[in-house]
């Protein structure tokens, strides 16, 4: 039998005083027309503060240091598959935002935090709430019962 698999993600809540950035999803396959955040699948042999400045790299042109990275939220989440977000955040980077990525971004711009577009990925939505109400791990997709 084969041994179950999670799917790692990465998630960066950037936030500038009182803005936080947001990328809107264009010709993805998925989600496509809403806004989340910058965000990428951890690659094998990667440790994920690493996979975090990767993707902080190809989609917005910023540079981090995996130390400045800390990690703010967990959601262990089913869609069509599990997958763990990690969602990091960070007090330094280098660069202005822009968009590295316009085939599958139709936009990056900055958000006040208190009002985030209404069409947002859900799950990023909920893990800006976990992250205001200070809790480090949540979970989404399942069954109140957990199944």
């Amino acid at each position: 039998m084969a041994r179950f698999r999670l799917i790692p993600e990465v998630h960066l809540l950037l936030f500038r005083g009182a803005q936080t950035l947001l990328l809107q999803r264009a010709n993805t396959g998925y989600a496509d027309g809403l806004y989340s955040v910058v965000a990428g699948h951890v690659d094998g042999g990667e440790p994920a503060r690493k996979a975090m400045c990767r993707e902080a790299r190809e989609e917005a042109g910023l540079l981090i240091e995996p130390a400045d990275l800390h990690l703010c939220h967990v959601i262990h989440r089913r869609s069509d598959d599990e997958r763990l977000s990690l969602f990091f955040t960070t007090p330094r980077w280098e660069g202005e935002p822009r968009n590295l990525e316009p085939h599958k971004c139709s936009d990056l711009s900055w958000f006040a935090q208190d009002a985030l577009p209404a069409a947002m990925v859900p799950y990023v939505r909920h893990a800006f709430a976990q992250v205001r109400q200070g809790r480090v791990y949540s979970e989404w997709g399942w069954a109140p019962d957990g199944s």
